[in-house]
């Protein structure tokens, strides 16, 4: 797909930093705002956006919760991944000094990784139901005394001023999204490393995940990420989440994959697609 036509839907408000991920990632196409992620995946499914853009995991939080459950049951598949760098500012309305605020609003998440800067300018915080959301409510309240922590881009979509950038503890922090297309990509592309991302199952038998990954091991593919998850909440059924480095045409690719079907009852491919650059 060209990446300056057609939509790309994602999870939040506008100015959200899926929507950051949307511009970033796609430049070219029109960001659709969804209410859940739930609500992205099926436009794409219904034909009424062309991708989707969906957080998969944090550098500080971990994996994004039910992401998982939501991708093998989605239909979609993964063309493409982007790396955000999440950075929170402080965002008012046009002519407030930092001075004049004693409150921050944002998702509770972001509160959390302004403590100090929160700390240092005796602000307190207020839970807002999303980022972009807190940014939207400071634009329409018009209460000069109330800030909210959101991205650069929420600030210029509602038309309030950065009166701090950057302003997070952590340096790192960095979200991976996943672009989600209605049909398989399995071309290479670009020159260079490519990703295979799929889920599987293991086969009740003794040392059955030892023996699955054995494979890797042997034929040297490289793992990347792997999880694990229960299935429908029972503790005898586990479900795994994998990267790894390669292209399933690959041949050391193609033997690992052979040896992990046989100690699984289950295995689904969710996409192979080029490693972003920000992924080193």
């Amino acid at each position: 797909m060209s990446q300056t036509e057609g939509r790309i839907s994602f999870q939040g408000e506008p100015g959200a930093y899926s929507h950051q991920a949307c511009r970033q990632a796609r430049p070219g196409m029109e960001a659709v705002p969804c209410a859940t992620f739930e609500d992205a995946i099926e436009m794409v499914r219904k034909g009424e956006a062309d991708l989707a853009m969906l957080p998969i995991e944090n550098s500080t939080y971990g994996r994004v919760a039910d992401m998982h459950h939501l991708l093998p049951e989605s239909g979609l598949h993964i063309i493409d991944e982007t790396f955000v760098r999440v950075h929170i500012n402080l965002l008012a309305l046009p002519g407030t000094k930092i001075e004049d605020i004693d409150q921050a609003m944002s998702h509770t998440v972001l509160l959390g990784q302004c403590r100090s800067f929160l700390r240092q300018h005796n602000l307190t915080p207020r839970t807002g139901a999303d980022t972009a959301g807190s940014a939207r409510q400071i634009a329409d309240w018009g209460n000069p005394k109330i800030a909210a922590l959101a991205s650069e881009l929420a600030g210029e979509i509602y038309g309030l001023d950065i009166l701090a950038r950057h302003i997070e503890d952590k340096s790192n922090n960095t979200t991976r999204f996943l672009v989600m297309s209605r049909e398989p990509d399995l071309k290479r592309r670009g020159q260079g490393q490519m990703m295979t991302s799929f889920m599987f199952r293991v086969r009740n038998i003794p040392a059955a995940l030892y023996k699955a990954m054995g494979g890797f091991a042997t034929n040297g593919v490289n793992m990347t990420k792997l999880e694990s998850y229960m299935v429908d909440g029972q503790f005898t059924a586990t479900q795994f989440y994998a990267d790894i480095e390669g292209h399933p045409d690959d041949r050391n690719v193609q033997l690992a994959l052979d040896e992990l079907r046989y100690f699984t009852t289950q295995l689904t491919l969710l996409g192979t697609y080029p490693a972003d650059p920000r992924r080193r």
